[in-house]
């Protein structure tokens, strides 16, 4: 700590001793409130509109001291709890002298219970005319400097609880993230998907292509992987006979730490049996517009260069156009490692050297189409090799039924018409291994598990995984993946 912040860390140890010196328990278990601070509002408000005749509402109230003002004989306190703030007005001739004196042991960041009557101030604030008051906590350590505002970035992804303790506007972001999550949910139930919970412990790591994390399980005495996706285990219970399901809940993959990326994040993914891709897509659109309308009370949102409309239809563009469109590569030319790595080259796109013909794709994807995908977009018909778990276009094997939804230029997830030949997938999971065995880390891993389940029968079926942090990033006109994360992963301080 600072030399400052010491002094006023002894400072308060100092208040804390007189109190309890003075019989007062500085930590009492518990406070019996009547209302929260939007709830006495409300009733002072109801009571004036219905004329006033009866005397005004006693409350209860209490939360954190966000301002005090001493006016000599008088103390106006500011206290704020979880449903906002609510003014209490603390007289020495009420209260009296030894428990008017007391208050000079109170600091700001200190919670506090107050009861007395709301009335108006003459400028028009409600307020409690406090007849007594009991301190719940002290705060040993002050709050921040700047109290209606913390603005320096590193400490509000640190110490999440001071950021959310001085703007206000954190702590409604994160409540429209609640929300947001909430009305997933009654979309997925609402369609007759049954959510379900899957394992995150794995001896396997599949599902998607990702580095996952390794922990020993010690009553195995084996390494076990954190799960990188829900794909396969959901996709079983499709073929235990489900029609349709679906997950919410954290993924872990072992990645690189960026203004999009979070090694663990949230992801919805769901399951239809006797639905593809397209259908699947129509959903998408559906559910993301919808949460929208009901969370936000628009499908406008925010973007930096002006609104984006979130409504359907949403505009299809496939691989093969947005590589001619925004790349100038024509892709029916390149299908050899030589000629497209030669291509990539010439764009200036740094790839490692082992990089085989898929991820140089997806790499010139990721630099030069999917910036430019701002207005609601699927990026369809991926091809094969970049796809292992997606069934192919039946007019061209070359390509997958694959969609990727992007808004604002943020990749919201991924959804294809799921492979459901065991034999084919056996042979895809094969190839990942080569690939693994060629130093790509992040090539899918096969489940023999799974392909025993497969081999007992799966109907066609269209899966989605969409990622709820970035979807809350596109609401709400985020730029950063740790704005919308309560407590992101960041470096080690030394």
């Amino acid at each position: 700590m600072s030399s400052r912040r010491d002094e006023l860390y002894r400072q308060r140890r100092a208040k804390l001793a007189r109190l309890r010196e003075r019989g007062i328990d500085p930590y009492p278990p518990r406070y019996q409130r009547t209302h929260t601070a939007a709830e006495a509002l409300r009733a002072f408000q109801t009571w004036e509109e219905a004329g006033a005749a009866n005397p005004a509402p006693d409350v209860r109230v209490a939360g954190r001291i966000t301002a005090m003002r001493d006016m000599g004989g008088a103390t106006f306190i500011d206290l704020r709890d979880g449903s906002g703030k609510l003014q209490a007005y603390l007289r020495r001739d009420v209260l009296g002298e030894e428990a008017y004196e007391g208050l000079r042991d109170l600091d700001l960041g200190d919670f506090l219970g107050v009861a007395g009557s709301l009335f108006r101030t003459r400028t028009g604030e409600i307020t409690v005319d406090v007849r007594e008051h009991t301190l719940l906590a002290k705060a040993l350590l002050p709050p921040p400097e700047k109290w209606h505002g913390l603005a320096d970035v590193e400490t509000r992804y640190r110490q999440r609880y001071l950021d959310l303790m001085a703007n206000q506007e954190a702590q409604e972001l994160f409540v429209l993230r609640s929300r947001v999550v909430a009305a997933i949910r009654r979309f997925m139930d609402g369609r007759g998907f049954l959510e379900v919970e899957t394992p995150v412990l794995l001896p396997e790591a599949g599902g998607a292509a990702a580095r996952p994390f390794v922990t020993h399980y010690e009553a195995l005495d084996r390494d076990f992987y954190l799960r990188i996706a829900t794909e396969l285990h959901l996709k079983r219970l499709i073929i235990g006979g489900f029609d349709r399901v679906y997950e919410m809940g954290r993924v872990f993959r072992n990645e690189g730490l960026s203004t999009r990326h979070n090694p663990e994040f949230t992801l919805l993914e769901s399951y239809e049996a006797y639905a593809d891709y397209n259908a699947v897509a129509a959903m998408v659109e559906e559910l993301v517009s919808q949460v929208a309308q009901e969370v936000l009370g628009t499908t406008r949102v925010p973007n930096e260069s002006g609104e984006l409309d979130l409504s359907p239809p949403w505009r299809r563009l496939t691989v093969i156009e947005g590589l001619r469109q925004y790349a100038g590569l024509e892709l029916e030319a390149h299908w050899e490692e030589a000629a497209l790595r030669a291509a990539v080259e010439k764009m200036g796109i740094e790839v490692t050297p082992g990089a085989g013909w898929a991820k140089l794709v997806d790499e010139v994807l990721a630099t030069c189409v999917e910036p430019h995908l701002i207005e609601p977009t699927f990026l369809m018909d991926y091809p094969a090799a970049l796809s292992p778990l997606a069934k192919k276009k039946p007019d061209d094997p070359r390509f997958v039924e694959r969609f990727e939804p992007f808004v604002a230029g943020i990749e919201l997830g991924n959804a294809y018409t799921e492979l459901n030949d065991p034999l084919e997938q056996r042979e895809r999971f094969r190839e990942q291994a080569r690939r693994r065995a060629a130093g790509d880390e992040e090539a899918e891993r096969g489940d023999e598990d799974f392909l025993r389940a497969l081999e007992h029968g799966m109907p066609p079926t269209g899966g989605l995984g969409l990622g709820i942090d970035r979807l809350v990033m596109v609401l709400t006109g985020q730029r950063a993946i740790r704005q919308v994360i309560l407590f992101p992963q960041l470096r080690l301080r030394d």
